[in-house]
């Protein structure tokens, strides 16, 4: 958890129900932020639905969303309880370890699934010397960020390298591309399923080439799968 929320009291919040990942949630409800309790809680009104309070499911998860501009931050978390102070209400929201900051995007993710593998500078060595690559898949990609499906999980601000495999044939197609990225959010996946977690990455490029390389890379993607 990244602390006590600094936050405002009185500062007004949007909500909305947790989405499954490629999706957008709507932020349709608005609260007010009154207190932290602690670094794993904290205390809002209760937003006003039809007339009436709203009363989330025990196992609903919500997105609470603050800042405005391209300072927005999310936090997520569910309804502990309802809590009584002089003659208001507020829900108790517990905090889950999701935290990130909202870009205004100028691009367009194409939502296409392909094969990433990804690692860490700081993972052990194999017996060859060389880091071990885990496989991914990408649930959407753009220019300057992509959201992943994977099998590890990253605390939110951890960086790591993405690999995406050579697109097309010789003669038309894009190279293999190394990009870095920190993670801005992280959620975990039903059972069942071929990965574990899915994740929000924002590209970070050493160079203007690097970010034309990624450019190009995307376009093409866009091309090949008629997105």
């Amino acid at each position: 958890m990244a602390g006590s929320l600094q936050i405002k009291h009185g500062t007004k919040i949007q909500v909305a129900y947790d989405v499954p990942p490629g999706q957008q949630p709507q932020f349709n409800m608005i609260c007010t932020f009154n207190k932290a309790l602690d670094e794993s809680a904290f205390l809002v009104s209760i937003p006003i639905v039809d007339g009436n309070m709203l009363i989330p499911g025990e196992t609903q998860k919500l997105l609470f969303r603050y800042g405005e501009g391209n300072d927005q931050n999310l936090v997520a978390g569910y309804v502990d309880d309802v809590v009584k102070e002089g003659i208001r209400r507020y829900w108790k929201v517990r905090r889950v370890a999701e935290q990130r900051q909202f870009i205004q995007r100028c691009d367009i993710r194409l939502k296409v699934q392909i094969p990433v593998s990804y690692m860490q500078d700081t993972w052990a060595l194999n017996t060859e010397g060389k880091i071990e690559k885990e496989s991914g898949e990408t649930i959407d990609i753009s220019n300057n960020g992509m959201a992943v499906y994977m099998n590890h999980w990253f605390d939110v601000g951890e960086s790591c390298i993405f690999t995406l495999p050579r697109l097309g044939n010789a003669g038309e197609g894009e190279e293999e591309l190394e990009v870095a990225g920190v993670i801005c959010w992280m959620r975990e996946l039903p059972k069942g399923g071929a990965f574990r977690f899915a994740t929000g990455v924002q590209l970070h490029f050493g160079s203007i080439e690097e970010g034309r390389k990624m450019q190009e890379y995307v376009a093409y993607v866009k091309k090949r799968y008629r997105l």
